[in-house]
């Protein structure tokens, strides 16, 4: 019975900490291209992250090379040219 109270408790205090692990590491590369092309749609070429950010490079359908920079901790768009 202690066995199954203590598997219950470790269960439920992994299932409320993991959300906060994942929002300290901030978002993923995938995230980040999505964000991007919210931004600025088109072909992603490349995507490099350097220190908390992240560069992503898209081509637009009219042949425009646009970099985006998102920061790699809080998803928001620092800046687009």
């Amino acid at each position: 019975m202690k066995n199954t109270l203590l598997s219950v408790y470790l269960t439920a205090l992994l299932l409320l900490v993991t959300p906060v692990l994942a929002m300290a590491e901030g978002i993923s590369k995938q995230q980040a291209v999505s964000i991007a092309q919210g931004v600025s749609p088109g072909r992603v070429l490349a995507v490099k992250q350097s220190g908390s950010t992240y560069r992503v490079k898209t081509l637009s359908a009219s042949g425009e090379v646009r970099i985006i920079i998102i920061d790699a901790n809080s998803g928001k768009v620092i800046s687009g040219r």
